[in-house]
């Protein structure tokens, strides 16, 4: 018995270090691994999500309209190499994996779309520079035949966000043609989906202590549903309103949502943790609580409201 659960322990413990980089609630993006070669911090400063403009050539050699679209960076396997993803708004998706190999002194970026599927992914290698800008080459001859590279440079890298261009060049560099032009800009003001999932959660709170049922439901979905302790199914607003609404001689003197982990995919949330509050009683006794819940969030016309939520007490 002692050996299975020192296997387990040990299993539990070696899992547990593999991921201390990896994306987490605290780290959305992931953090660079201490062991990773120095260079895993090139793109530290991309980290995150940018609203970006994209802007490509036609065929005609003309320069098309401009594409919305999000960039967005972290870093994977826990740490040790880095992933970014572009969300386009006319529906072409990609994204690269890039690693430092440091045999070679290089960063090597394996590069996926949407739009253009391939059983071998197309590699670009390069550095970053004294400048702070971060190039990136792969063979491609001219449509004339002549040999070249196509680069790519991120370049105007700051606290505001940064730009991106691929261009044509031959040999020497000394022809250049521009194919490809991106630029990022990061709105510090403006939330994430976990920042509003968060401030959701403290707006719930505040409210329940308050009393203000209105405040409180207008947080859930109109099709949301709660799972009251030993209750049947709740849903609609006028149950919930129900529901949550005290009676005159009893008040909610705290109430606290700790979430142990939230996961956003696309619309949908998955949120679960521990609660805990105390209640001032029509006698005037002080009664505390606790327990876990699970939430289901949804997101609508960009805000994050609560679909399901099931909850149950726990004695300690």
């Amino acid at each position: 018995m002692k050996s299975i659960l020192y296997l387990v322990f040990l299993c539990s413990s070696f899992g547990f270090s593999q991921n201390d980089y990896s994306v987490s609630e605290t780290n959305p993006y992931g953090l660079p691994n201490p062991e990773a070669p120095e260079e895993i911090k090139d793109f530290q400063p991309l980290m995150g999500k940018c609203n970006c403009r994209s802007i490509s050539r036609n065929q005609d050699q003309s320069w098309a309209d401009a594409v919305d679209m999000t960039w967005e960076w972290k870093y994977i396997m826990n740490g040790m190499a880095v992933q970014d993803e572009t969300l386009k708004a006319d529906g072409k998706h990609s994204g690269s994996i890039r690693q430092f190999i440091a045999d070679s002194s290089k960063w090597y970026v394996h590069y996926y779309s949407s739009g253009t599927p391939t059983t071998t992914l197309p590699t670009w290698e390069g550095n970053k520079k004294d400048d702070g800008n971060i190039v990136l080459y792969r063979d491609q001859k001219a449509p004339n035949g002549m040999e070249g590279y196509y680069r790519l440079t991120f370049y105007d890298i700051n606290k505001s966000g940064y730009k991106w261009i691929g261009e044509w060049v031959d040999k020497t560099e000394k022809i250049v043609y521009p194919t490809w032009k991106i630029e990022c800009n990061r709105n510090e003001n403006e939330k994430s989906d976990l920042d509003i999932i968060k401030e959701n959660s403290v707006k719930f709170s505040e409210a329940y202590m308050d009393g203000d049922v209105d405040t409180l439901v207008s947080i859930y979905t109109d099709d949301g549903m709660i799972f009251p302790n030993n209750r049947k199914i709740l849903g609609g607003k006028k149950l919930l309103e129900s529901y949550w609404t005290l009676p005159d001689d009893v008040k909610t003197l705290h109430h606290k949502v700790t979430a142990e982990e939230i996961i956003i995919e696309n619309d949908t949330a998955y949120d679960y943790g521990y609660y805990e509050g105390k209640t001032l009683t029509k006698d005037n006794k002080e009664v505390s609580w606790q327990g876990k819940y699970v939430i289901v969030w949804k997101k609508i016309d960009g805000d994050w409201k609560i679909y399901l939520d099931i909850w149950n007490n726990v004695s300690d």
